[in-house]
């Protein structure tokens, strides 16, 4: 979610970047920021979420999405894929899938697909 201002910490986790290079990004391009209220010392820094924020935000997410399906083309390994179709699920199927991991483990959700408890 993007919220009217964000700390780099909040960027960097939405947009798969380190901290420091959103704190690189804030300095060269002039975002507006201003201080983090309730941190001594000045350094912490909130920045204001203005059109050119969100345009970079847009396009991170962007470039990491077409890099996780190159990847994923090319990676047909078990956690690549699992990611890859965790993120073409809606977010409705997504909680669902997470409630049924969380209430039945993954036993249960192999149990589910006819995977365990076959005898071979």
């Amino acid at each position: 979610m993007i919220k009217e201002r964000m700390t780099p910490e909040e960027l960097a986790k939405l947009t798969g970047y380190s901290r420091q290079t959103i704190n690189k990004w804030v300095r060269k391009e002039g975002w507006v920021t201003s201080p983090k209220p309730g941190v001594q010392g000045g350094k912490a820094r909130v920045v204001h979420i203005n059109e050119q924020v969100r345009e970079f935000i847009r396009n991170a997410r962007r470039a990491a999405d077409a890099t996780l399906y190159a990847d994923a083309s090319l990676d047909t390994s078990l956690d690549v894929l699992l990611v890859t179709l965790a993120k073409e699920m809606t977010p409705s199927e997504q909680k669902q899938l997470t409630s049924l991991l969380m209430r039945e483990g993954i036993s249960g959700l192999l149990q589910r697909l006819g995977i365990r408890g076959r005898e071979k």
